[in-house]
């Protein structure tokens, strides 16, 4: 085994700041909101993440399944846990910043954290059937 085949996942990815090269790689937008009129809905965050194309599929993100988890805080800060079709994919060190600028661009919505995690991986099951049909995957 090379010592290429050897090294973690995480000294492929981009660096995040930080030393421990074990740590998540973790994007950031937005702004601390203190005037908060309303609650953003998670109808709100999955519409604005349908915008967000794979560079190499004709889906959406949110759609291709790479969309883990979000969660909206009470302050509209918003949390999400993405994952990509395949380490290698070119788009690694972008996908999570342009994830977060997106969300951070909802009206009232405070700081946006978008981490990169790998498990569990993603497989085509992770899609929804609208993303299925368009790939003609069934």
């Amino acid at each position: 085994m090379s010592n290429t085949e050897q090294l973690p996942l995480s000294a492929f990815m981009p660096s995040n700041g930080i030393d421990n090269s074990n740590e998540p790689f973790v994007a950031k937008a937005g702004k601390e909101n203190k005037n908060i009129k309303t609650k953003i809905k998670l109808s709100q965050v999955i519409e604005y993440l349908q915008t967000i194309f794979d560079p190499e599929l004709p889906i959406n993100i949110y759609d291709l399944g790479l969309i883990y988890n979000i969660k909206i805080l009470d302050n509209n800060n918003i949390k999400v846990e993405m994952s990509l079709t395949a380490p290698g994919c070119p788009v690694a060190g972008e996908m999570p910043g342009q994830v977060a600028e997106k969300i951070a661009q909802i009206s009232e919505v405070g700081l946006v954290e978008v981490k990169l995690v790998w498990e569990p991986a993603w497989t085509k099951d992770r899609m929804s059937d609208d993303a299925k049909m368009a790939l003609d995957i069934f």
